[in-house]
């Protein structure tokens, strides 16, 4: 899936005050001060435009910026990485934590390869450009093939193939890395973390909320509270937009995209004013019947009364706080047939998820099927979580026994399923335990929390206690 708080702010009030968005071309409007409110929008605003100030003036394209000789010896590619221990752990809870929210929702785990031949791939691309693709030659079939920018096509291979003697629905969750060409001005890596789903074989609005109730489910459960599913349609703009001339409608996306009123009605004066209505229109409930209202009967219409329908139907399911609309949304609307949605939360400054529904993609691949889905970027995630303090949490404990030569009180630690390993040095027991996370010091009969220097008779049961807390 592209990767691709509640905005209650983006509320009608008698003195709306405005608000400069990050997004592009949005607008959106904050209830009066002192108003009672759950997450602003203001505030996740203020902060995903900080960030985007401060990466203006950095950008992916030209040579590299003159840097200091690396202090490794052997480098790693541009974009790539490593997860150290403390890391990588911190992300194995977080996906952890992710995929056993999807389980509970029916989603079986599937592990996709990392690389396929390019031509399946691409089948599935969707609006990911075809330049961010790294492909090279198959040595073993002199075929093209190319590492995975995006887990959706692999699904819908695996749909058509390996489970085409299973009835649908077909529910499937995924979790690895995806990797891309550098892209974006806040983009640092290429080799990008992911959990997603995949819905195949349920239409409509049936299946549009289960994919949202999943993927609440799964943030809420990765600790997240404050976030916002910006909700849109491909169907609303598309009609629209092809209803133009062809010299005009790549100016007319671009200027629905940036949200240029001004633009759109010199663009389709005469033709088309409900473009720049559109792109004036807020992200309410309200601001949608507004629209509808004014819309002549025909497929943008009954895009957005499909939309709110959505967007009732979520409302009951507890999503008041985490809803806004964009009825002007056109990104991947070729792509899309119905529900786009991102992803916000403070904190990342780029949305931390997103998907929509794509009717068209198992066609592609031979077992034609309604299909929606959404992916989660577990890096945007990890920022989000740090930055609304749900990222730190009791140290789980790690012992390390000092002078232990029969193994046995390390073997009794892991039993306990506790863990533990042996050091032989009493001298620098204390320095190697700080410095590979170690919680616990056993030397002796004593236990000595490494944190305060407290000292304990040694026993398993405290242990045990914290470990469960």
């Amino acid at each position: 899936m592209h990767v691709p708080a509640q905005k209650n702010a983006v509320l009608r009030g008698p003195h709306p005050t405005q608000l400069a968005s990050p997004i592009p071309g949005r607008v959106f409007f904050d209830r009066p001060a002192g108003a009672q409110r759950g997450l602003t929008l203001a505030a996740l605003l203020w902060e995903v435009e900080a960030v985007h100030k401060a990466t203006s003036n950095h950008e992916d394209f030209g040579a590299p910026p003159e840097r200091a000789p690396s202090r490794l010896e052997h480098a790693l590619p541009a974009g790539m990485r490593d997860f150290l221990p403390e890391e990588a752990e911190r992300r194995r809870t977080l996906a952890r934590s992710l995929t056993g929210a999807l389980e509970l929702h029916g989603y079986g785990l599937v592990v996709p390869p990392v690389f396929e031949f390019a031509s399946v791939l691409e089948r599935g691309l969707g609006t990911l450009p075809s330049a961010d693709v790294l492909r090279f030659i198959e040595p073993e079939s002199g075929e093209v093939a190319a590492l995975r920018p995006d887990m959706t096509p692999q699904i819908a291979r695996i749909i058509a193939t390996r489970l085409q003697d299973r009835p649908p629905p077909f529910r499937l969750a995924y979790e690895g890395t995806v990797v891309r060409r550098r892209s974006g001005r806040a983009r640092k890596h290429r080799q990008l973390p992911q959990v997603g789903v995949e819905l195949v074989g349920v239409a409509g609005l049936p299946g549009d909320i289960e994919v949202l109730e999943a993927a609440k489910a799964a943030l809420e459960a990765a600790g997240l509270r404050e976030f916002v599913f910006d909700l849109g349609d491909a169907g609303v703009a598309r009609p629209l937009i092809e209803a133009l001339p062809p010299s005009l409608r790549a100016d007319a996306t671009a200027a629905l995209m940036a949200r240029d009123a001004a633009r759109l009605d010199a663009l389709a004066q005469g033709l088309s004013p409900m473009l720049s209505r559109l792109a004036r229109t807020g992200g309410t409930r309200a601001d949608l019947d507004e629209v509808i209202a004014a819309a002549e009967p025909g497929s943008s219409r009954d895009s957005l009364l499909r939309l709110a329908a959505l967007h009732d139907a979520a409302c009951a399911r507890g999503f008041s706080r985490h809803i806004s609309l964009d009825v002007a949304e056109v990104r991947g609307f070729a792509y899309y047939t119905g529900l786009i949605f991102r992803i916000y939360a403070p904190g990342p400054g780029e949305a931390l998820g997103g998907g929509g529904r794509y009717d068209e993609l198992m066609g592609r691949f031979g077992a034609p099927m309604p299909a929606v889905g959404f992916g989660l970027d577990l890096d945007a995630l990890s920022v989000a979580l740090e930055s609304a303090g749900g990222a730190s949490r009791a140290p789980v404990p790690r012992v390390l026994v000092v002078a232990d030569a029969t193994g046995a009180r390390a073997a009794e630690l892991r039993a306990a399923g506790i863990v533990a390993a042996s050091h032989s040095d009493p001298a620098t027991a204390r320095a190697h335990a700080r410095s590979w996370g170690y919680t616990h010091v056993v030397e002796g009969d004593a236990l000595m929390v490494l944190a305060t220097g407290a000292r304990v008779a040694y026993s398993v049961e405290p242990l045990k206690k914290r470990e469960g807390a």
